[in-house]
């Protein structure tokens, strides 16, 4: 019986974020789900998951994640599944403008 792989992705981390992967702007990470991804992101860039996930443990409605272009919300969010060579891009909404 073989074992099953983890899947490895590739997730580009846009400007604001790349602050916790040491300015990396990709990294490749492990899992077989968004939701597992970053997990293993934030086991090894303590913080970014912060900055994705609020206080229930839903991605902050600001946070823009797509799958191969897609996005994540209507593909079963952070349960959405994921195959090696896939890529994640991340990226949070920016605010800003006169008051």
């Amino acid at each position: 019986m073989t074992q099953a792989t983890t899947p490895t992705v590739n997730v580009r981390i846009t400007a604001v974020l790349q602050k916790f992967t040491n300015g990396q702007k990709q990294v490749a990470a492990n899992g077989a789900t968004v939701g597992e991804v970053i997990a293993d992101m934030e086991a090894r860039f303590p913080g970014i998951g912060g900055q994705l996930y609020g206080e229930d443990g839903k991605f902050h409605r600001f946070v823009n994640i797509y799958l191969n272009d897609e996005d994540i919300r209507y593909m079963g969010g952070a349960e959405a599944p994921l195959k090696a060579g896939d890529t994640l891009d991340i990226l949070p909404a920016l605010a800003g403008g006169a008051a």
